[in-house]
């Protein structure tokens, strides 16, 4: 058996773009009826159908609903499958009978997916390829062992086969699969490969193709129904720490760590409050989960009282089991944990950034700022070279005053609104710029850098660039400055 979900509007099509262009993702039969096709570019479509309704493509929601319908489809076998990227395949075989038969399997199935306002085509076969063939090009049911008599008369596109052989057999005037049928096999492969020949025998039965199910992804969440409702923060918390520590043994045991977790607090007004916290790293000690939660759950209107408490963690990641002990390096980083977990919950994650050194000499890529609860902290390589600033911002115009000879810094020039002289000057560095970066600031070339030690007190680092025609003001910067 295969299913298939169509949307329900008309005339309705998602768009998708991918790059610069937009093409129909998906459309109704409406939609289809006006001429239009999935795959084509969404200007066409607009031009041959004016009143077409569009909305962009969300593939992540489709393959979350897609994903949703497979687990409830289980009712009807315990072998169901994604079945391309807007279809289902089922194992049904032993099951029909305990529904009175294969068309009032598909009745029931039919009705309950109407009921929930669901569009869809379903074909039942012996084969999986003749059930998707059925499900998207004719839909119902092929008695057993009418074999390819009953897919005969769909078209070729029904076989999986790309959209390029599609057209080259209906070059040659072959439309149908019951066209393929007939014909000598050894001239179709030599002009179309083994994979139409795989695809026919699939269809027709010859050839066995299994259906394997997906594997369930484990589920996190832990739920207590209170005998009696609760409102004051103590109970909430100490209900909390019973949840957590259930919750805990259960990522303990598949070798997990929280990195989301989600609070849902029902009220007995049928009211839900729901409280969400972020973890910088994986963890699973339900007393240092508990604290993050204390905040939120003291500002909660527990109403009339509150009579079932959920905890779900709903984004996990691998973490093993660690020795505990005595060491200092493992306390600290719990510790640095902990911190970034609070200051992420109040101001947001990504706020919280650290900065990890970058592999480059140029000034701008020499350090990386990333998230801190999503990267791990690295050493400071090794000095190398030259001195670097301990401030570095973007290249600010320096002025000279009094000009500048070839191959020496200015004796005095002007920055940020003020003059400073030249005491010493260690010089120059020269630094190339990445021809594998097209940088819009280094277009200018290469840069010799100064380290400036001024007589008002100031040590910067200035550059100039060489390749210019002269030496003049509008050659120099500053872009850092040191201790």
């Amino acid at each position: 058996m295969a299913l298939r979900k169509r949307p329900n509007a008309g005339p309705f099509a998602l768009i998708h773009r991918s790059g610069n262009k937009e093409h129909v993702h998906c459309l109704n039969a409406v939609a289809e009826r006006d001429g239009l096709h999935r795959g084509m570019a969404a200007a066409d479509a607009r031009a041959i159908c004016p009143d077409l309704v569009t909305r962009p493509a969300d593939l992540g929601r489709e393959a979350a609903a897609l994903a949703s319908l497979r687990r409830w489809l289980t009712r009807y076998s315990p072998l169901v499958a994604r079945d391309g990227s807007d279809g289902l395949i089922a194992d049904i075989t032993g099951v029909p009978h305990l529904f009175g038969g294969e068309q009032d399997l598909l009745d029931d199935l039919g009705a309950r997916l109407i009921r929930v306002g669901l569009t869809f085509s379903v074909g039942i076969a012996d084969t999986r390829g003749a059930a998707y063939a059925m499900a998207r090009h004719a839909g119902g049911i092929i008695p057993e062992g009418v074999g390819g008599a009953g897919i005969a008369g769909l078209p070729l596109a029904g076989l999986r086969i790309g959209s390029d052989v599609v057209d080259g057999l209906a070059r040659m005037g072959l439309h149908k699969i019951g066209d393929l049928i007939p014909l000598p096999r050894a001239p179709l492969a030599r002009r179309f490969g083994q994979p139409l020949l795989m695809r026919l025998d699939q269809a027709l039965g010859i050839q066995s193709e299994p259906i394997a199910p997906e594997k369930e992804l484990e589920h996190f969440g832990v739920r207590m129904t209170l005998p009696e409702p609760i409102g004051l923060q103590a109970d909430v918390m100490s209900g909390l720490s019973r949840l957590l520590g259930q919750l805990c043994a259960k990522l303990a045991h598949h070798h997990r760590g929280a990195r989301r977790l989600r609070l849902e607090l029902h009220r007995v007004d049928q009211e839900t409050v729901t409280l969400d916290i972020g973890l910088a790293r994986p963890m699973r000690d339900p007393d240092r989960i508990s604290g993050l939660f204390e905040k939120g759950v003291s500002e909660i209107d527990a109403g009339f009282g509150i009579e079932v408490m959920r905890l779900v963690s709903y984004l996990t990641e691998p973490l093993a089991p660690e020795q505990i002990g005595p060491n200092t390096d493992m306390a600290h980083d719990a510790a640095l944990a902990d911190l970034f977990s609070r200051v992420g919950n109040r101001l947001g994650f990504d706020r919280v950034l650290r900065l990890l050194p970058g592999h480059s000499k140029i000034p701008e890529r020499s350090h990386i700022i990333a998230s801190a609860a999503y990267s791990a902290a690295e050493p400071v390589p090794p000095q190398r070279g030259p001195q670097r600033p301990i401030i570095l911002f973007a290249p600010e115009p320096v002025t000279v005053r009094g000009g500048a000879q070839p191959g020496h810094p200015p004796a005095r020039f002007s920055w940020r609104r003020m003059t400073f002289t030249v005491l010493r000057a260690d010089g120059p560095e020269r630094i190339a710029p990445e021809w594998w970066f097209d940088d819009p600031a280094w277009r200018t070339g290469l840069r010799d850098y100064w380290r400036i030690e001024t007589r008002e007190g100031p040590r910067l680092w200035l550059f100039h660039t060489p390749q210019s025609s002269a030496w003049t003001a509008q050659h120099w910067f500053a872009q850092g400055e040191f201790a």
